[in-house]
């Protein structure tokens, strides 16, 4: 059991989550890189973040955008190169911020040297680092296991007359980690980057690590239950629970052999993403990763009640020395402004900075970027040229980063270069430039929240109770005694108007709060959509102590 004391970086701080090929042009190419991070250090960590993570920034083709990993141990022309990941890394560093960096080892590119002698032959060295079976009598594949991006997960290789697996696409060859070589080749990666500063890794797909050695079929999902969260294209097309092909029992010991690796370098950790039902994550977390990524507030409904069902059964589901982690966004996910409306954006950044764990903010979001639809002539994205028309594409929530208001590509890149995803007219509304000095805005807001955990200690290691849910607002605390931190969030369009068992005094506000904060109060209005930090009246010397924090917010 991995089990880590109070204070550790990844326990009080957050993450922000840097999709490289859209954060910032640096080149003049019109694709992200990590030159164009380098720019961008001093806007992260004046976010008040603790951590960067990365997305992949090694040698690859490109066809899941760094996701399909052609040499571990390089970084990709069109990315930079290692002198410019080894200057970002410094730069972070001598930021205040760690670096996390995305590490995948569940499946390699097609044009990975590894796979490309496993196509030699049956005899080759590197055959059985991959997952090979013979066809049914038939001819068909081995089972009917599922690609992520639909149709089958087995592709045949006719010159050794054998199927090879893919749990995502056909050029993305699935490693076998019951061979020990591949875990030593693999853990070697990790000891390459270790070596030059990460602070960690955020390991990509890592509940698909090891299959049935069986090979046996997955069941047929009824509609009610699957493994993967949100619009997979195989549950679109063949719709299975994943049995067979997730969280096989070898996975545990797995993880704990990986994180004995980030054992013998101080201070450094592993998040793994999670795609199981709740209580599956929240026992992981206890089992080889520092943190689970735990993705259900993103498709929970958008109201009290279902926030509070969601944060009481996480909380009670997770074992001691597991650490809570909360996301809601992500490259593959439709972005929050776009799920849940414009207007519900600062009470779910609140929510999200407020509650007990890690939160992962991803680019953007500090600006309430909504989805940026893309059509079929610029799509990009793997999920969407393999299946066009379905709505599974994940560029509009990849759209570069809007940083300035006016040039033609919003400051990401040059004027005269296009750019890998179209930016739209209308991101300048949204840009840094246009929000980073108005005190209303949603990136002042993410700045002033993520000041408050930095100010406030309750806020990153207090005590959560949910003392109030209704379908149009929610109500917890956090803490315990005379430090106690109250946040009430209105959900809904109409005032809410919520009571307290005593007299409290606003902390802070997402709105206008008329001098409520300097009047206790045993009552407060919410203003539609607003969000309100609190404290009780004995606390009112531990207000004004961190009032430099705070802002008052015009509406």
């Amino acid at each position: 059991m991995t089990t880590q004391e109070p204070g550790q970086w990844w326990r009080e701080g957050a993450f922000y989550q840097v999709y490289v090929p859209s954060f910032q042009d640096g080149d003049g190419d019109g694709f992200g890189d990590l030159r164009g991070v380098e720019q961008r250090l001093d806007y992260i960590a004046a976010l008040g973040v603790t951590a960067i993570w990365l997305s992949p920034i090694y040698a690859s083709p490109l066809l899941d955008f760094g996701y399909d990993v052609s040499g571990y141990t390089e970084v990709g022309a069109v990315f930079g190169d290692l002198a410019t990941f080894e200057r970002v890394v410094r730069g972070a560093h001598e930021r205040g911020l760690r670096v996390v960096l995305d590490y995948v080892p569940q499946h390699t590119s097609s044009e990975h040297p590894w796979f490309r002698d496993a196509l030699s032959s049956r005899d080759s060295a590197h055959r059985d680092w991959y997952l090979w079976h013979d066809p049914k009598p038939d001819g068909g594949p081995p089972n009917n296991w599922a690609s992520a991006f639909g149709g089958s997960s087995w592709t045949f290789h006719e010159p050794t007359g054998q199927y090879y697996y893919h749990a995502h696409l056909p050029e993305q060859p699935s490693l076998n980690w019951r061979n020990p070589d591949v875990k030593q080749a693999m853990f070697d990666v990790m000891r390459f980057w270790l070596d030059r500063g990460v602070d960690g890794f955020r390991v990509d797909a890592v509940w698909r690590l090891i299959k049935d050695a069986l090979l046996r079929d997955n069941p047929m999902d009824d509609g009610g239950e699957s493994f993967e969260i949100g619009g997979a294209a195989a549950h679109t097309t063949v719709r299975q629970i994943q049995k067979y092909t997730a969280d096989q029992p070898e996975l545990p010991g797995l993880l704990t052999a990986m994180h004995a690796v980030t054992e013998d370098y101080a201070d450094r950790m592993l998040m793994g993403e999670l795609h199981l039902k709740l209580e599956r994550v929240a026992a992981l977390g206890s089992r080889g990763l520092d943190i689970a990524m735990n993705f259900s507030l993103i498709d929970t409904p958008w109201n009290g009640v279902d926030l509070a069902e969601l944060i009481q059964r996480y909380y009670a589901a997770l074992p001691a020395g597991s650490h809570p982690n909360w996301v809601l966004s992500n490259h593959d996910r439709s972005r929050l402004a776009s799920r849940i409306g414009r207007k519900r954006v600062p009470g779910a950044l609140t929510l999200l900075l407020t509650l007990k764990g890690t939160p992962t903010l991803y680019y953007g979001d500090e600006l309430g970027l909504p989805d940026s639809p893309v059509d079929s002539e610029h799509a990009r994205d793997c999920a969407e040229l393999r299946a066009p028309g379905l709505g599974l594409g994940r560029d509009p929530q990849r759209m570069p980063m809007p940083w300035q208001e006016k040039p033609a590509h919003a400051g990401f890149g040059p004027d005269d270069v296009e750019t890998w995803l179209p930016i739209p007219s209308w991101a300048g509304e949204f840009s840094v430039e246009s929000q980073e000095f108005d005190p209303g805005s949603v990136l002042s807001l993410v700045k002033e929240l993520l000041s408050l955990r930095k100010e406030l200690a309750v806020l990153r290691e207090g005590s959560i109770t949910v003392l109030s849910a209704h379908p149009d607002h929610l109500v917890y605390r956090r803490g315990d005694g005379e430090d106690a931190v109250l946040i009430a969030v209105n959900l809904s369009d109409r005032d809410q108007r919520i009571a307290f068992p005593g007299s409290t005094s606003t902390l802070w506000s997402s709105h206008a709060t008329v001098d409520e904060r300097d009047q206790p109060t045993d009552a407060v209005t919410l203003a539609p959509f607003e969000a309100r930090l609190l404290t009780g009246s004995q606390g009112n010397g531990f207000a004004s102590a961190v009032q430099r924090a705070v802002h008052r917010r015009p509406e």
